[in-house]
């Protein structure tokens, strides 16, 4: 039979295993490492006006998810005020509006924002194509005469927009431009003049983040864009290109940062805070939000009590692979099959010492009492019921005395699978009569062998946090299992019966 579909199957699952679990990484930023920490930026926006004593209405810009940042959770604090989030020409913007306002007032807004290197850009649409710009006279001769100059001396756009800005800074100043600065702003004269010149240009709204500034005020920057609708930033001041790695864009559709109607003097300061979280904790909001593809499917957007009880789930696949490995290609007896992963699942509970000598021990007082009751003559059914009681008596007697001697480590035996402990006693005693003490302690000895390395494996902080957060992982490992299951060799425990012929 052929064995094509065979590995075409365990091909699939690694290929999709390997292509999930790098798309989470990738456009997500979930780390590698659970301990990975990553900078986190705390901006609180305070808007300050006096209202004239009737309805007022507040619109201010948000920030959105940018290249090279994120944004979190954001918060409002505006005690009497209505509050909508709108979303106009690809521009956040958040309206508070108030029937009968008076005097002083201040409205605040604080975002968590996550320095992340790897997200997308979500800039807004490109401005209009550039009209005819009407200027009066003198004007218009001054800003003609700017823009020949700077295009005689320009290539493309972005090379005209650094020219014409330089033509406008302190040290190369020339008549044309003096006498445009006495009619406009710097800003919105060099986006005119680029709009007449045939470029789209736009005014956007930086802040420049630096830790524990407080009263800061957003700067102006110039976006510019090129035939092929892609884009460059500058410093009207300067003229340089590029955009700083600490400029957060506050305002990116040229539209006003800051509107208020039903008041006057009106103005808008900023604070920041940085701090560093876990990397893990810090994309865990996107994760349970984002639900809407089969992609991005994530168990964080179950509640609390069930990511817990997944995250241990998501672990037996890892005790299963170390039991095949161990069975497979070791050739490691065990007392049942899987038996061993469900006792390393109780020593994540109870601490691997205090699992080890409970378990010892309930299985030790277990035979004893299953000897007896193999001289009573007992159906299947009712045996193995009367262990399982038995070692619920002995599990109950066991916490009492250790709580009792102080030793509330000894408490924690009972997240021993009961039934498991009455199967494995059961089965012992089985064998003990069948095939001897030695076979009970070569399976016996296996089992915990095999449970003590899947525990070790499952408690491993970096293998809780890739299973928990990839859930590509488990195709992976799905994969790795089913070609483990096609070996058909020997085992490394077997290779001791060619001895004798090595010897010879």
């Amino acid at each position: 039979m052929s064995r094509l579909p065979f590995y075409l199957v365990v091909a699939l699952l690694l290929v999709a295993g390997i292509a999930l679990t790098l798309h989470r990484h990738l456009q997500f930023e979930v780390p590698w490492t659970p301990g990975e920490q990553r900078q986190v930026w705390e901006i609180e926006a305070q808007v300050n006006f006096r209202a004239d004593g009737g309805p007022a209405k507040v619109n201010m810009a948000l920030p959105s998810s940018q290249e090279g940042f994120r944004v979190l959770t954001e918060h409002t604090a505006s005690p009497g005020y209505g509050l909508t989030y709108l979303n106009e020409n690809g521009s956040r913007r958040a309206e508070w509006s108030i029937r009968d306002a008076s005097g002083s007032q201040q409205l605040y807004y604080s975002v968590q924002v996550l320095v992340a290197p790897q997200a997308s850009p979500a800039m807004a649409p490109p401005p209009p194509s550039p009209v005819d710009v009407v200027w009066e006279r003198p004007y218009d001769t001054a800003a003609a005469q700017v823009i020949d100059r700077a295009w005689s001396r320009s290539a493309d756009a972005y090379t005209f927009a650094r020219g014409l800005i330089s033509d406008f800074s302190d040290e190369r100043q020339g008549e044309n431009a003096r006498l445009l600065l006495t009619q406009f702003d710097r800003v919105p004269l060099l986006v005119r003049l680029l709009n007449q010149a045939g470029i789209q240009a736009r005014e956007v709204s930086g802040l420049m983040l630096e830790h524990g500034r407080r009263r800061q005020s957003l700067t102006s920057w110039i976006q510019v864009f090129d035939e092929s609708g892609e884009s460059v930033l500058f410093n009207p001041a300067t003229g340089e290109q590029g955009r700083p790695d600490n400029l957060l864009l506050w305002e990116a559709g040229g539209q006003a940062v800051l509107e208020v109607q039903g008041g006057s003097n009106s103005q808008v300061s900023f604070s920041m805070l940085s701090r560093n979280q876990p990397a893990a904790s810090a994309v865990r909001r996107q994760l349970a939000e984002d639900t809407g593809t089969l992609l991005n499917f994530s168990i964080h957007s179950l509640p609390l009590e069930e990511q817990a009880l997944f995250q241990t789930i998501l672990l037996i696949p890892i005790g299963a692979l170390v039991v095949v490995l161990l069975r497979v290609l070791v050739g490691i007896k065990t007392s049942g099959t899987f038996m061993p992963v469900l006792i390393a699942l109780a020593f994540i509970q109870t601490t691997l010492v205090t699992g080890l000598i409970g378990f010892l021990l309930v299985v030790a007082v277990g035979l004893v009492i299953r000897n007896y009751l193999s001289y009573l003559n007992l159906l299947l059914v009712a045996r193995v019921t009367a262990v399982i009681i038995t070692v619920i008596a002995i599990i109950s007697v066991f916490s009492v005395l250790s709580y009792r001697f102080g030793l509330n480590a000894g408490l924690t035996i009972t997240f021993f699978p009961m039934i498991i402990l009455s199967w494995t006693i059961e089965r012992m005693s089985i064998l003990w009569e069948e095939e001897g003490p030695k076979e009970v302690l070569i399976q016996g000895g296996g089992s915990l062998l095999t449970a003590v390395l899947a525990y070790l494996a499952m408690n491993n902080p970096w293998i809780r946090h890739l299973t928990f957060n990839f859930l590509g992982i488990q195709l992976i490992l799905m994969a790795v299992i089913l070609m483990l299951g096609n070996y058909t060799g020997y085992r490394l425990l077997e290779l001791r019966r060619f001895k004798p012929v090595t010897e010879d």
